[in-house]
């Protein structure tokens, strides 16, 4: 396993100096050119002009030293109905570009003020290849238009969808809207409008008088891993190009934060990744704990770590089977499915559910680890070593899937960080960058384990990253099994979790907080926080927005998937189309990550 001179420098850098990039913006473009924003998260937050967005991004791209190579996210915020804005600019709009910086291990956030009578900025797909879905999803969500952009259109709700979901004037439940009825006309109407045409894309029909097949893979297919449509550009069977159709599986998750309270909204992170489980809390809840001052005991981000890497071998074990399962192993995925259901043993055991235990709470878990909860945990880190090595041997020993995915679905470092690719999708690369290490959380930087990388940035060094991970999580359960501390599992606030349910009996004042804080939840101080984690699929991070009361202003989920499944003509052009199965495969996505 290789790992790069720029990821160690990355990891030494320790916390970003945040005054550094405010400081050589304002020498760049002058004092007067940015107004700073105090955030709970500590990220410097400057807001700058429509007219000069453009440059500031290309210079902290291009020019800055050190410089923020990645679009880490793009985003926007319905600014109309907040109440709590004091010391910002005027705006009815809000762009957000969200950097990242990993020669410097520190992000940066540029903000733009927009009227309701002028949506519409300059497009950043020049800079960054991967702006293109991040700005049709805006565009999609908000209904401001990007200037410049290739192609404009819809990207998660139907092509004859009507109004703007994540605006504050469009419903929220669909209880406030009209009864759905689809007539025949209608019916009609919509399937014409999921017509595939090629020159709306930029593709043409043929060239050198030869024509070329245009075929939907999806969006039912096996290979897809959900309901998610390519159209393939093909000359006989090789790959034009390939253009990925998603929105098939939007459930609104980002809407919903913003009606239900901020301890509702916990069991609906469960379902962003379905297949990381309580994971997922986690950067909902450390948002949270920021922004209200909340310090979480040492017992409680101990059991966090410990869930979170069960939560990740589970995810990882059913990725090889069925990976192995798409390149025609048909074997591999039955034992590794053995193996995921006794880790579903254990996070039952510990939390009470298994897929979606929802067992973070804000301040710390649900409940304290039960009786016998290390005789469980102890058979497995006996018992999984020899079953991984016993994978080697069937998987990625294996000639077959060597031949299908070594020099497949290739991507330099450089590449992947223009594409906004993390996780395992960027260390396959050779760039040793996990942010378990470069910017510990939860307690993470007490534990001893190796971020694994690859060489190649292929299909198959994907997957034996990921092989690797699993031993480095075990690694990491051990080390919580041997090192759990006592004390309490949650943090005795008045905005975390209710106090226990036996001293409600004893007082009035405690039975009003226990009743307020389950029925309305916590009152959070108004502002803006995010935290960020490495996910299963890579990194996962919530940018909360509170407006002083007890649900969400607006809340940002940026998922991993979201940006790797753009990357798929990028893989996929030259090759075959089993190869872009092998490819799909190798990425690991779920739609409820990408579509959310």
């Amino acid at each position: 396993m290789a790992s790069t001179a720029s990821a160690d420098s990355a990891m030494k850098a320790g916390k970003p100096n945040a005054g550094a990039a405010v400081g050589e913006l304002r020498r760049r473009f002058g004092n007067d050119a940015f107004t700073v924003q105090a955030v709970f998260d500590g990220i410097p937050t400057l807001w700058a002009s429509k007219e000069r967005i453009v440059e500031c991004l290309s210079f902290l791209k291009r020019e800055i030293e050190r410089p923020y190579l990645m679009l880490f996210d793009l985003t926007a915020v319905d600014e109309r109905l907040r109440q709590n804005r004091h010391g910002l600019p005027a705006s009815d709009f809000t762009l957000i570009y969200h950097l990242l910086s990993f020669d410097r291990n520190e992000d940066i956030r540029l903000k733009v003020a927009l009227p309701e009578d002028g949506l519409s900025v300059p497009s950043i797909a020049g800079l960054w290849p991967n702006a293109n879905w991040y700005e049709r999803e805006v565009f999609d969500m908000f209904g401001i238009r990007f200037e410049g952009h290739p192609n404009l259109r819809r990207i998660l709700m139907p092509p004859t969808w009507r109004g703007y979901p994540l605006r504050k004037d469009h419903p929220a439940r669909a209880t406030e809207m009209g009864r759905f009825t689809l007539s025949e006309r209608k019916q009609e109407a919509e399937q014409e409008a999921l017509r595939f045409v090629p020159e709306e894309w930029g593709m043409k029909r043929e060239k050198d008088d030869v024509d070329f097949l245009f075929l939907n893979l999806g969006p039912n297919h096996p290979s897809v891993h959900g309901v998610f449509r390519i159209a393939l550009q093909l000359d006989g069977e090789e790959i034009v190009d390939a253009v990925p159709d998603i929105g098939y599986h939007h459930r609104a998750a980002e809407k919903m934060g913003e009606r239900q309270s901020w301890h509702t909204y916990i069991p609906y992170t469960d379902r962003v990744d379905y297949l990381g489980g309580s994971l997922n809390n986690l950067p909902y809840v450390m948002a949270l704990e920021a922004m209200a001052g909340i310090e979480v005991p040492p017992r409680a981000q101990m059991i966090r770590v410990m869930i979170s890497e069960f939560y990740r071998i589970n995810n990882h074990l059913l990725f090889y089977g069925t990976f192995a399962q798409d390149v025609g192993q048909l074997s591999p995925v039955f034992y590794m499915f053995v193996d995921r259901e006794r880790v579903f043993e254990i996070i039952e055991a510990i939390t009470g559910g298994r897929m979606h235990s929802s067992f973070f709470r804000i301040g710390g878990t649900a409940m304290d680890l039960p009786e016998g909860w290390d005789k469980k945990v102890r058979e497995f880190v006996d018992y999984f070593p020899k079953r991984l090595t016993h994978y080697d041997k069937m998987v990625l020993g294996n000639s077959i899937l060597k031949r299908r995915t070594q020099g497949i679905g290739v991507y330099s470092t450089r590449e992947a960080i223009d594409w906004g690719a993390t996780g395992p999708g960027l260390r396959a690369t050779g760039f040793a960058w996990d942010y378990r290490k470069a910017r510990p959380y939860s307690g993470y930087e007490n534990f001893e384990f190796e971020i694994p990388s690859g060489k190649n940035g292929d299909c198959y060094d994907r997957c034996r990253v990921r092989v690797e991970e699993m031993r480095q999580s075990l690694r990491i359960i051990e080390q919580c099994l041997n090192n759990m501390p006592s004390g309490p599992y949650k943090a005795f606030h008045p905005l975390t979790t209710p106090p226990p349910k036996a001293r409600t009996m004893h007082d009035i004042e405690t039975l009003i907080q226990h009743f307020l804080n389950v029925s309305w939840g916590p009152v959070i101080p108004a502002g803006e926080g995010s935290a960020c984690v490495e996910g299963t699929k890579g990194l996962y991070r919530y940018y909360l927005t509170s407006d002083g009361s007890t649900m969400s202003y607006r809340t940002r989920v940026r998922t991993a998937s979201f940006p790797h499944l753009q990357m798929i003509p990028l893989m996929s052009r030259g090759l075959m189309i089993a190869d872009l199965i092998a490819i799909l495969g190798s990425i690991d996505f779920v739609m409820s990550d990408v579509d959310r």
